[in-house]
C-alpha cells in the first residue's frame, strides 16, 4: 500500500516563499500540499514559487489545489508561479487550458522574475 503523506519543502527568501512538494500529488495527498500552500499564503508573501521537480504525477485533486492557491494568491496580491514542471504533469495543465491562466516557467531561477 502506497504511503499516503508527502513531503513538503518551504523555503523563505525575502519576500518570496518557495515550496517544493516531492511525490505524488493525488486525491490521498493533495490535502498535504493544500495545507502548506495555504500556510504560505497566509503570511501574504510578495510571490509564491511552487517548485514542482519533485512530482512526476499529479490528478485533477492537485490541480484543484493550485487553482485554489492562485485564487487565494490573487485576492492578497500574491504572485503565484509554477516552475520545473515534467512533462507529464505539465500537459495536464496544457489539456485543461490553465497553460493560459497560471505563470509556468522552467526553473525556480525564472521564477524568481516571472
Amino acid at each position: 500500500m502506497p504511503e499516503e503523506t508527502m513531503r513538503v519543502v518551504t523555503q523563505t527568501e525575502g519576500g518570496t516563499v518557495t515550496i517544493a512538494p516531492e511525490g505524488d500529488v493525488d486525491l490521498a495527498r493533495s490535502p498535504t500540499l493544500r495545507a502548506a500552500l495555504r500556510q504560505a499564503l497566509a503570511a501574504k508573501p510578495q510571490r509564491l514559487v511552487v517548485d514542482l521537480t519533485g512530482v512526476d504525477y499529479m490528478d485533477s485533486s492537485g490541480v484543484a489545489t493550485l487553482v485554489e492557491a492562485l485564487q487565494t494568491a490573487r485576492r492578497g496580491s500574491t504572485r503565484l508561479v509554477l516552475c520545473a514542471m515534467k512533462e507529464r504533469v505539465r500537459s495536464i495543465f496544457e489539456i485543461a487550458r490553465l497553460d493560459g491562466v497560471f505563470t509556468i516557467v522552467d526553473s525556480r531561477e525564472k521564477a524568481a522574475t516571472a
